[in-house]
């Protein structure tokens, strides 16, 4: 694996999308497939659980104090439910002023979010999917939002 934590300006970009691939996305995977160049479309499942049991930063990879901010879709601010890890309040401002442009399904989304959402919060649980589910992927539930805004 990579080195982490990294400054917002030392990740990798991805060479399709030309956008920085955060943490959670793998950036450099020493068991993926030679060849493989980090991509910013998909979320690394390793990675993403690594976030919540060690409360890191989805975006640099560095401890995360609070407040902790969860970036996702109109959707996902809707059902208290988001697939991005949670990240340091500036790490997310980057990241959306970074992927505003951005015209494809990126960090885990199923389609293009429309206008990225931004909520801050102290504390969140993680959720993994159980059998019934559909979407089998994990969550982070928001306990409380302190803020939310359209963030992009």
């Amino acid at each position: 694996m990579d080195a982490a934590p990294r400054a917002f300006t030392d990740l990798p970009r991805d060479p399709e999308l030309g956008v920085p691939v955060p943490f959670a996305c793998g950036t450099e995977d020493a068991y993926a497939d030679p060849g493989t160049v980090p991509s910013a479309r998909e979320l690394d499942k390793r990675r993403v659980t690594q976030c919540a049991l060690s409360r890191i930063c989805g975006v640099c990879g560095a401890g995360l104090g609070r407040p902790l901010a969860f970036l996702g879709s109109p959707v996902e601010v809707g059902r208290n439910a988001f697939h991005f890890p949670p990240a340091h309040v500036a790490c997310a401002e980057a990241l959306v002023a970074a992927y505003a442009g951005v015209t494809a399904p990126v960090l885990g989304q199923d389609e293009v979010p429309g206008p990225w959402m931004l909520v801050t919060t102290a504390s969140f649980e993680f959720v993994r999917a159980n059998r019934e589910d559909l979407d089998r992927r994990p969550t982070f539930q928001p306990t409380a939002l302190l803020t939310e805004s359209r963030a992009g």
